[in-house]
């Protein structure tokens, strides 16, 4: 028989962090999240606690934990996009589907019970979470800002009634063969017509104090747009500067700044630190922080996190700057390659950019979306 529960006390918080820590051990692909970060979910005063609601469960069978699900009430988003959804995500799950129906079972009467009429994902509680059902390239390495899955999940959640809502594909990008000359022309005249120059910065800390809150304003306005995106509290703010102030290399970040110093466009890559966390489980042992410093360092492999341009300044050749930026930083031999992490399919701006590099795309993501009322 199937026990779903909602999580309740530090036992159950600790076996909902670590169950897909037990589910994917010795699996060469899977990155843990930080543990600290998924602890702190269960705070009252969660950094999205202004923004949203959550619930979390736990499928027990036999006394044994066999998955785990979350649900998101992301109430902006709602508001946003005027819909009546609730997201899942952290759905892991072992290859059972009475044990998936459970679990679904459970985040959709919770949903029902707030007045939606739709549940959605996996996605988190916005753009900047760990987002998508892996469906295509599991025997690629995640990188950190992603999340692993096995491949039979897709048949759990369909079986559940879920169908594809959108789609993202992942790149890998590789210094050209040979740079095309006109990108530096062209970047180079279209900076010296709009009076534009690339910040500088001296390390992470100099980085965050110029730029830091400048530099959430302007994801906001670029990322209006994108699939049940969410603006960024202050509090989202500070937690992410935080962030990025311990993994950011400010080699791999490309910032472009007007006369008046403010930025119009920036293109961030952070060292690919998966690799450094995987045996600890995602905690900072000295082991692990260790590792973690040397990825920063001297990285192997970039992760492109964020790239935005104004939206007075997207026709006026801004991006094919900062892909200049980043042709160089894979073109002096220290990196082996850039991992583009989630694009839209349908968004041709972005995905036309890579191809000035050579690249393979070797991932793709799902979002799926069941309606559970009318």
């Amino acid at each position: 028989m199937i026990e779903v529960k909602e999580v309740n006390g530090r036992k159950d918080i600790k076996e909902f962090i670590e169950f897909p820590l037990r589910l994917y051990k010795g699996n060469p692909y899977f990155v843990p999240p930080l543990y600290c970060d998924e602890k702190a979910l269960f705070k009252k005063d969660t950094v999205y606690a202004e923004q949203a609601e959550s619930v979390f469960y736990l499928a027990k069978k036999e006394g044994k934990t066999v998955g785990r699900i979350q649900g998101i009430l992301q109430r902006v988003s709602n508001e946003k996009w005027g819909q009546k959804r609730v997201r899942f995500t952290r759905f892991d799950c072992i290859n059972d589907q009475d044990v998936a129906n459970a679990l679904f079972s459970a985040v959709e009467t919770w949903a029902k019970n707030k007045g939606m009429n739709e549940t959605v994902g996996p996605l988190g509680y916005s753009d900047l979470d760990r987002e998508g059902l892996l469906v295509e390239g599991f025997d690629q390495l995640s990188t950190f800002e992603e999340q692993y899955n096995y491949e039979y999940y897709q048949t759990l959640i369909e079986n559940c009634g879920y169908e594809k809502e959108v789609d993202w594909v992942e790149s890998k990008l590789y210094a050209p063969d040979k740079i095309d000359e006109r990108i530096e022309r062209i970047s180079s005249m279209m900076m010296q017509k709009y009076g534009l120059r690339l910040g500088i910065a001296k390390n992470s800390h100099d980085f965050v104090k110029q730029w830091g809150s400048e530099f959430f304003d302007i994801l906001d306005k670029t990322y209006v747009a994108i699939y049940q995106s969410v603006p960024f509290t202050p509090k989202m703010k500070k937690s992410l500067i935080d962030t990025f102030k311990l993994v950011l290399n400010v080699k791999y970040a490309a910032v472009i700044l007007d006369k008046n110093d403010k930025i119009v466009g920036f293109g961030i890559s952070l060292p690919s630190i998966g690799k450094a966390l995987q045996k600890s489980g995602g905690r900072l042992t000295p082991s692990a922080i260790i590792k973690t410093l040397k990825a920063i360092k001297n990285p192997k492999i970039i992760d492109l996190a964020l790239i935005g341009v104004l939206p007075e300044y997207q026709n006026k050749a801004i991006a094919t700057a900062i892909i200049g930026e980043l042709i160089k930083f894979l073109s002096d031999g220290k990196i082996e390659y850039a991992e583009t992490n989630l694009n839209l399919e349908t968004n041709s701006n972005i995905r036309n950019q890579w191809k000035a590099f050579k690249s393979v795309q070797h991932k793709r993501r799902r979002s799926f979306v069941k309606k559970i009322s009318d």
